[in-house]
């Protein structure tokens, strides 16, 4: 019997308060996020990590002392291993970049289930090479370390999957209808940010952003839709892709105009959906007199989401790419000039 081992990679949150700061280091110390030399970098990320740890913690401690997005995964994978089902053997495994449990212990329990064949999926809809990209290099590392031997496939990406936008059009749907009723809303499409110097470089993350929220607007075919696409979560001295979430919040309040917010680059609920969306600006909205503020969830285990993330296993699995992206025949969705694209170097 074919035995099929799914790797869902994410980014990871810690499990308990004491774990934040080796959370931090870990994510700062990536060099994926931080270019510096080794030396250096390890020496930014001790102090990034002393320095945001007490904010940090006060957060996690608003959410129960840790992150939900451990086991807001693990429900994923339970559905999608259900949808897999008559696949054969199916098991799908999850597998965190910055805190456990991480690509090493993942790979190690992936070898002792014995698949056939591999196919590995980051939770991130849109690529970056500081998200996917990241988590993919890592668990090639950790593959190769615990001798796994098995044909992998990876999916770079999803930006317009027919599941994922069908998921979230039936959410921003229903943020709309419970808005409405304060005027015509702006739909505010909030990425989490990426410093300009890394989309100058030709990561291809904005543009599939921008793709998802377009997909999302036609199939919703409201006509005059008043929307725009907007980053949050920014950090650090260096400029960062905007317009920003707060600043189109203003604006909104400014105008007069409800807003309906969406995260557009998340699938779970965390701590930048549960505190900094929820919490921190809903509260901005407030000040600037926003005359109603909804915020759409996460699509979490939407049966249309995780029916698209079986289809594009399914995929791997047929086309037997070694990348597949957002097209059904697993080519790439990128435009030329993207050079970050896994795929662009395939085509």
């Amino acid at each position: 019997m074919k035995r099929v081992a799914v790797v869902l990679l994410n980014l990871g949150g810690p499990d308990h308060l004491k774990a934040v700061q080796p959370f931090l280091f870990n994510l700062f110390n990536d060099p994926a996020i931080i270019g510096l030399p080794r030396p250096l970098r390890w020496l930014v990320a001790k102090l990034i990590s002393y320095r945001r740890a007490p904010v940090a913690r006060e957060i996690y401690a608003n959410l129960g002392g840790c992150s939900p997005l451990l086991s807001n995964t693990y429900k994923q994978a339970a559905a999608l291993e259900k949808k897999l089902a008559n696949l054969g053997e199916v098991r799908v495994f999850v597998s965190m970049r910055y805190w456990h449990p991480m690509s090493d212990k993942t790979a190690i329990d992936v070898n002792h289930f014995k698949p056939s064949q591999i196919v590995l999926l980051p939770l991130y809809p849109q690529f970056s090479i500081t998200t996917a990209g990241s988590s993919l290099k890592e668990w090639s590392r950790a593959a190769a370390a615990a001798e796994l031997k098995a044909p992998t496939y990876s999916i770079c990406c999803f930006p317009t999957d027919h599941g994922w936008i069908s998921a979230l059009v039936q959410l921003v749907r229903d943020g709309i209808e419970a808005a409405i009723t304060s005027g015509p809303p702006r739909v505010l499409f909030s990425a989490h940010g990426l410093p300009k110097t890394i989309v100058d470089q030709g990561d291809p993350y904005v543009w599939q952003v921008e793709l998802t929220a377009a997909a999302v607007v036609k199939k919703l075919a409201i006509d005059g839709l008043n929307w725009v696409v907007c980053y949050q979560s920014r950090l650090g001295p260096l400029e960062w892709i905007g317009p920003s979430t707060e600043d189109e919040i203003a604006r909104a309040g400014a105008e007069g105009v409800p807003v309906v917010v969406v995260p557009i680059a998340f699938v779970s609920e965390h701590s930048e959906t549960l505190v900094e969306l929820d919490v921190k600006y809903r509260d901005l909205a407030l000040q600037k007199g926003v005359a109603a503020y909804v915020r759409v969830p996460t699509v979490a285990t939407h049966q249309a989401f995780i029916n698209g993330l079986a289809q594009r296993v399914r995929a791997a699995l047929k086309n037997k790419r070694v990348l597949i992206s957002g097209k059904p025949d697993g080519t790439t969705i990128c435009a030329s000039g993207l050079s970050k694209c896994p795929l662009a170097a395939l085509d």
